[in-house]
């Protein structure tokens, strides 16, 4: 069986069709950032926030998946993008190499623990000292049909908050637990913001804009 954390036979298959939502924060990002500024979309997908950072005047963005079909169709629809296929962890940079990672929907797909600690020491390893760490994703939903699914599939998963949904595996995470896997960095700011998911049902994420320490 393939890893809960990687699911890439999902993401080459029924996932390559699915559109995504979360808003970039471009305003805050220009007032952070000069143009010239490294940034990485770690969990790129087909290209949406690259297309929409590259359009904003950011003139250095690279995407990376673990998905050729995403990645794929990022090219068809977006030419030009510097998308990147990658395989597992570390990822082909040196540290520091980043003055911005971002990471869009990207720890909903990551089932475990040791998953998300490890995608989160990976994208801080890449920033510079001060640089920015930008997490979108989704907290514990508190609606009947999440309850239910959550109470489902905690029996095959023994979390609260992984669920099955169509072919993928997904995690909703208490928000005490977002706060700890970013422990170590600085908050900016933080909002909850209402989007359709990959799937067009209504749900509350949450946006945290962080530093990683300077020195």
């Amino acid at each position: 069986m393939q890893s809960l954390d990687e699911q890439t036979q999902y993401w080459n298959g029924e996932g390559a069709a699915k559109n995504f939502s979360h808003p970039v924060p471009l305003q805050e990002l220009r007032a952070l950032l000069e143009p010239g500024a490294a940034i990485l979309d770690y969990g790129c997908g087909y290209g949406r926030v690259c297309g929409q950072l590259g359009q904003a005047g950011f003139r250095r963005v690279i995407g990376v998946d673990i998905s050729a079909s995403l990645l794929e169709r990022g090219q068809r629809e977006n030419p030009g993008l510097d998308l990147r296929l990658v395989c597992g962890r570390p990822l082909p940079f040196p540290d520091a190499s980043f003055d911005a990672c971002l990471l869009m929907a990207v720890l909903t797909c990551i089932a475990t623990d040791f998953g998300a600690q490890a995608l989160l020491r990976e994208a801080t390893r890449l920033l510079r000292p001060g640089g920015l760490l930008f997490v979108s994703d989704y907290p514990l939903q508190h609606d009947q049909r999440n309850i239910e699914r959550y109470r489902k599939d905690e029996p095959e998963f023994g979390l609260y908050g992984v669920f099955r949904s169509g072919g993928a595996i997904c995690r909703h995470y208490p928000p005490e637990h977002l706060d700890r896997l970013l422990a170590g960095t600085t908050p900016l700011w933080r909002r909850e913001v209402t989007v359709p998911t990959m799937n067009g049902n209504p749900a509350t994420i949450v946006q945290i804009m962080a530093r990683t320490p300077l020195a």
